[in-house]
């Protein structure tokens, strides 16, 4: 054989090895991102690189074949479902306490699975293998229940909360809760918490127009009561004046011998002038 032929065999051999090995780097990666779905993606944007996060993913597996899991049986599955109700049920009159709640609950389901449950961040790697599309539910109301310990989450954050421990909840319990609506009846809580503020604010409403009745009334009457003193005040004054203009008319002021020292008032002295003519009329 030429050294031509050789060189040419030698890099279609190289060639078809390179197809081979591409082909089973690209049928591992399509098998990685079919089992870690999104979660691949995530590991990918994490690490910065393809090849660290397919390494990643790939210890993941590996980690996950060790452990024994088991699934529930149909008696496990009742319990847990009938107390997911008793979860949503809570929510009505507790949201806070509904999602610690469910949180509490999902960790016992994720053990009794046979999960590791000591560290949060390997406990995501291994429910990632089987349970990768759900797991950034679990995230989520994670991160919202932190919030809740601190007393910072809204009741509409609780409320999500309780939506996303519910996804991952059916995809661990192999089934869906007895009532599958959460999002419904959640829908219902705030509903009812939506015309329980309504009525609240009625009542304040009612009892802010009330005060005000009853202000403007006793404006009212005190501006009655205002009115009749000033009544009061002007007949006081009108029977003062009468009073008055009746002392000078029958002269019971002049017999009073002015003890303010003052000159008698000219109908006095008329009265006195008169009273002296009758007594000089008989001597003449």
């Amino acid at each position: 054989m030429s050294p031509v032929a050789i060189i040419i065999l030698i890099i279609v051999i190289v060639v078809v090895l390179a197809a081979i090995a591409l082909g089973v780097q690209m049928s591992r990666r399509r098998k990685l991102q079919k089992t870690f779905g999104p979660e691949y993606d995530r590991v990918v944007a994490d690490t910065g690189s393809r090849a660290d996060a397919e390494k990643e993913l790939r210890e993941r597996e590996r980690r996950h074949a060790e452990l024994e899991l088991k699934p529930l049986s149909a008696e496990s599955q009742a319990r847990y479902s009938a107390a997911w109700e008793e979860v949503q049920i809570e929510f009505v009159d507790n949201p806070e306490r509904a999602v610690t709640r469910a949180d509490d609950l999902v960790t016992r389901l994720i053990a009794e699975r046979g999960y590791p449950t000591g560290d949060y961040d390997d406990q995501l790697a291994n429910l990632s293998v089987e349970h990768a599309r759900t797991l950034g539910h679990y995230r989520d109301a994670h991160e919202i229940s932190l919030r809740n310990q601190r007393g910072e989450a809204s009741t509409e954050d609780l409320r999500q909360a309780l939506v996303h421990y519910r996804a991952l909840f059916a995809d661990l319990l192999g089934t869906e809760p007895v009532r599958t609506d959460t999002t419904a009846d959640t829908d219902r809580v705030d509903a009812d918490r939506v015309d329980a503020d309504r009525a609240e604010a009625d009542r304040v409403d009612a009892d802010r127009a009330e005060a005000d009745r009853v202000d403007a009334d006793r404006a009212e009457a005190d501006r009655v009561d205002a009115d009749r003193a000033e009544a009061d005040r002007v007949e006081a004054d009108r029977v003062g004046a009468h009073r008055v203009d009746n002392d000078d008319v029958d002269g019971t002021g002049a017999g009073a011998a002015r003890t303010d020292g003052s000159a008698p008032r000219a109908a006095d002295r008329r009265a006195t002038d008169i009273t002296d003519t009758d007594t000089d009329a008989p001597s003449r």
